[in-house]
């Protein structure tokens, strides 16, 4: 049975620098703790758990607190949870899974040291588990950002610099009256903040450019969206308005728009464009792929990961950090 002095020889370094590779407990350089890794397997070297933990102080697990709300994409939010279990493995982490929201869920993990740190997404405005967190004496990051993450680290897709970059490309392509379909209602009236900024950045923007904007909440239904097409797309009496473009932020919906602006006799281009925010596999698939600014799922997952790896291991400064949006046109917008 290969012991961690195998390992160290295997990879040449220290026995030491084996035991902080299993631990966490200093950052150590992207090579070496691939060499480090790859001689384990190579070794098949299994150390006890148990006495790793005990050894080190630490569960070697992280919690992650994703609620799976009846308006949200569960879809979407598992790519977030997959990013984020892959990512940890890298540091040789294992990942909690809480899917309440609620805080005795939060003590319970906290206080029985069943985690070394807390990852927790879906975070709303005046988040309400903010406080509780912002009392632990272990690291928190958050996915999103709330009106006042009281001294926590932050991390997120720029929701409101996604819609300022979607107005943008529409106005460039010379269209002057944009319609926007978001969030369910649910997530508004909760202050999901990816919703409401997705929604200010959007207003924000046209009024900026000089276009004309209506917005709509949307459940991801055809009953649902038929109506939002016809709030955004339709005058009180029944005539067409001047809209020529849309943004859409609703995951849910998308696999449905084509067929629903299709029924209203309108083609993508060359009628109505579309622009969508959302992770790129949900626009690829598509039969006419979406012009889209990406939420990059993977990219929010492992940079929460590598920031409370970060807090754990050093007392690095609180940071928030956006990830800036691109967007890629494709075949759903044209000029007008």
């Amino acid at each position: 049975m290969a012991t961690m002095n195998d390992v160290a020889r295997e990879a040449g370094v220290s026995l030491s620098t084996v035991s902080y590779v299993l631990s966490g407990k200093r950052t150590i350089s992207e090579e070496t703790r691939l060499a480090v890794q790859s001689a384990i397997r190579k070794l098949d070297y299994s150390p006890h758990s148990g006495a790793r933990a005990l050894a080190s102080n630490r569960s070697n697990v992280l919690g992650l607190m994703a609620p799976l709300r009846a308006d949200v994409n569960v879809s979407v939010i598992m790519q977030f949870v997959a990013a984020v279990v892959t990512t940890a493995r890298t540091y040789n982490q294992d990942v909690l899974l809480l899917t309440q929201d609620d805080a005795g869920g939060l003590e319970r993990v906290t206080s029985q040291s069943m985690v070394d740190g807390l990852l927790m997404m879906d975070i709303e405005a005046r988040d309400p588990r903010i406080p509780l967190l912002a009392k632990l004496r272990k690291p928190v990051v958050l996915i999103g950002l709330p009106d006042d993450p009281q001294g926590l680290s932050c991390v997120d897709f720029d929701f409101a610099g996604a819609s300022r970059t979607a107005v943008r490309h529409l106005v460039d392509l010379n269209h002057r009256s944009i319609g926007f379909i978001g969030s369910p209602q649910a997530s508004l009236e909760r202050h999901a903040t990816y919703a409401d900024r997705a929604r200010k950045g959007f207003t924000e923007a046209c009024d900026a450019a000089g276009v004309s904007s209506t917005l709509r909440a949307c459940e991801p239904s055809m009953p649902a969206l038929t109506e939002a097409l016809t709030a955004v797309l339709d005058d009180d009496d029944g005539a067409a308005t001047a809209v020529t473009a849309l943004v859409v932020h609703n995951e849910g919906l998308l696999p449905l728009l084509h067929e629903a602006l299709a029924v209203r006799g309108l083609r993508i281009p060359e009628d109505i464009s579309v622009v969508v925010i959302a992770p790129e596999d949900v626009a690829l698939a598509a039969t006419k792929p979406w012009t889209a600014v990406s939420i990059p799922a993977h990219d929010i997952g492992r940079a929460a990961v590598e920031m409370v790896m970060d807090r754990l291991n050093s007392d690095k400064p609180v940071e928030v950090r956006l990830i800036v949006p691109t967007l890629v046109q494709r075949e759903t917008t044209s000029a007008r």
